[in-house]
């Protein structure tokens, strides 16, 4: 009989005892609203904020309502207009162009490589013919570029980028944190992400003039002052009539939750790579399954795994996802024809009038994506491993046995 998976791949970890017992304290209180405070209180969301700018070496940081939030936000402190051409990868998740069109700016896509990172000569290309000044530049499920060379021909071609650190937060390139190379870097805290509130997001910056921008566009009204990590008040004095407040801050209530989960991030880094590691032992040499390869420079977080099945024709994809679903692996394909779920590409988002992209489409017709939560034990990979091998096998089984059709006569 076959094995099964009977975990779950939505099941994260429990709130740390100590943001709870901080969320409680709150929800006594009843001060939610960040710029809510009694007497010298400080804000569960400015102590936040000052934290995570300490943990990844920023000068300034800004709690915002999701991660989406906060690379709109980003966008707007970079006074990108309508209508401005927005450069970003291909291989993304709905948020990235949504954050773009927000403004009602245009997403310029650019292809993705088989290493699911972005391709840096069709870049180059894409920023010519666009003008464009801005890369928004998604880390996608974990997978961080050459941030060397990105960064030289970003500075050559003029590009102001934004990381995207979604799937990012807590790794580095060469030892600097994700989010650190560009202008801005934009983090979430989405229940699937690596610290978790629910929904919320996180913005840091170096820049003064940015980070003033992006606190008076959250909606500090004139309190800009309560924030610790921000600039004097005098970089606000010369911005505060002349920016909109588009309401997007966190509150209270989240902070609290999240601000105990700074100091676990080195941690669940470590964990999370023996789950990954795990699955990569389990699959590697699988034939007709290609896995994605780490950069020796790339201090991942494997909070998700990818592989690719080169060449396959979209039945067999489909029967193969549907395959491991029935033994209980849940995987999310980017190669089918509907988005589902999470799951969607650069084509299925018709408000950006998408460019057909061919590279991109040859690697997303195969790429198969998976969750590992921190639940999961290594037990639990070396099985979900050998399911997946097996069904892989299986699919190929089926294939070589598969009645060819007779040639039809002229």
């Amino acid at each position: 009989m076959s094995e099964r998976f009977d975990g779950s791949f939505t099941q994260q970890e429990p709130i740390p005892e100590a943001g709870i017992e901080a969320a409680m304290a709150v929800l006594r209180h009843g001060r939610l609203h960040r710029y809510n405070t009694a007497g010298e209180e400080i804000a569960e969301t400015a102590l936040l904020e000052e934290e995570f700018a300490a943990h990844v070496g920023a000068r300034y940081c800004l709690a915002l309502a999701s991660g989406g939030a906060a690379m709109a936000c980003a966008l707007r402190a970079l006074q990108v207009k309508p209508g401005d051409p927005v450069l970003s990868n291909a291989f993304t998740l709905a948020p990235v162009p949504g954050a773009i069109a927000s403004l009602g700016a245009r997403p310029v896509f650019v292809e993705v490589t088989e290493d699911l990172t972005i391709d840096l000569g069709h870049l180059e290309r894409q920023a010519l013919a666009s003008g464009a000044k801005v890369l928004l530049l998604s880390h996608m499920r974990g997978h961080v570029g050459d941030m060397d060379a990105i960064m030289a021909l970003c500075d050559r071609l003029g590009l102001r980028v934004v990381e995207d650190c979604a799937h990012t937060m807590g790794a580095r390139w060469k030892g600097v944190p994700s989010g650190r190379h560009g202008a801005i870097g934009c983090y979430s805290t989405q229940t699937y992400k690596h610290m978790n509130s629910g929904e919320g997001g996180l913005l840091v910056t170096d820049d003064a003039e940015l980070a003033a921008r992006a606190v008076l566009l959250s909606g500090s009204y004139m309190l800009y002052a309560r924030h610790r990590a921000a600039p004097g008040p005098e970089v606000f004095e010369a911005l505060k009539l002349e920016v909109p407040n588009v309401s997007s801050r966190m509150d209270n209530l989240r902070a609290a939750i999240l601000r105990p989960q700074i100091g676990m991030l080195d941690d669940r880094r470590a964990r999370w790579r023996v789950l990954y590691q795990g699955m990569e032992r389990g699959l590697r040499g699988v034939a007709g399954l290609k896995l994605i390869p780490r950069p020796q420079w790339e201090d991942y977080v494997g909070s998700s795994f990818q592989f690719l099945l080169p060449g396959w024709e979209p039945a067999r994809v489909a029967a193969f996802v549907a395959a491991a679903a029935a033994r209980g692996v849940e995987l999310k394909w980017f190669g089918a024809a509907d988005p589902q779920g999470f799951t969607s590409r650069y084509a299925h988002w018709l408000y950006a009038a998408p460019e057909v992209l061919p590279q991109t489409d040859r690697v997303l017709a195969g790429l198969i994506d998976m969750r590992l939560p921190l639940t999961f034990l290594p037990d639990d990979v070396e099985l979900i491993a050998r399911i997946l091998a097996e069904e892989v096998a299986r699919a190929a089984e089926a294939t070589e046995l598969a009645p060819v059709a007779a040639p039809v006569a002229d």
